[in-house]
């Protein structure tokens, strides 16, 4: 009942629950990989099962991304974008549209109190840690590599538990609020196929 109010208070007042991931050092190596995954600039044309999916996916996403994104052309460029990097991260490209509704309400250009940035709200000094000078976090491409490569990593770090992952996204570790909102918007308005978040903690 509590999280069904919570769900139903963001999506009305359009409030987020903005990045604010804790900054802890990482061995080299960790460092070292997480360089190279950003640094990576393959061409960002999603692959999708077959056509028909491709078509039935960004379709269906694009009608529900719409009212919060009018303009069809860079509706479907973020659609295909969130889809490559997602993948590309090995997450279920719906979890991180989830993650993006609450984190930033689709808005390219938000600021948090925090100072996180982007639709998935990076924290500045992941720029430092693994990014270089010309690294702009309210670049699409740019945003959602960097938020997908660091929840990779966070899922890692907490051997696969997307609770305990969305916990450290958020730098919320522990408390339930952030990660059942992520669940929520996820499953609410972002299901398509399979999921693999079971359990509400």
């Amino acid at each position: 009942m509590r999280l069904t109010i919570a769900l139903g208070t963001l999506l009305l007042t359009g409030n987020v629950w903005a990045g604010a991931q804790q900054y802890e050092p990482l061995a080299a190596s960790v460092q070292a990989a997480l360089q190279a995954s950003i640094a990576d600039h393959a061409a960002p044309e999603p692959q999708f099962p077959s056509l028909e999916e491709k078509i039935d996916w960004l379709t269906e996403m694009s009608r529900r991304l719409s009212p919060r994104m009018p303009d069809r052309e860079a509706r479907l460029d973020f659609l295909k974008t969130v889809y490559y990097e997602a993948k590309r991260a090995g997450l279920d490209p719906q979890m991180v549209l989830g993650l993006i509704q609450v984190e930033s309400g689709f808005r390219k250009y938000a600021v948090s109190s925090a100072g996180a940035r982007g639709y998935m709200q990076i924290m500045p000094f992941w720029v430092k840690l693994i990014g270089s000078e010309d690294s702009n976090l309210f670049h699409l491409r740019t945003n959602l590599r960097f938020g997908c490569t660091i929840l990779r990593h966070y899922l890692d770090l907490e051997n696969g538990d997307l609770y305990r992952a969305l916990g450290r996204y958020n730098g919320s570790l522990g408390q339930p609020e952030y990660p059942n909102m992520v669940r929520g918007a996820w499953e609410g308005r972002w299901s398509w196929g399979p999921r693999v978040m079971q359990a509400t903690r």
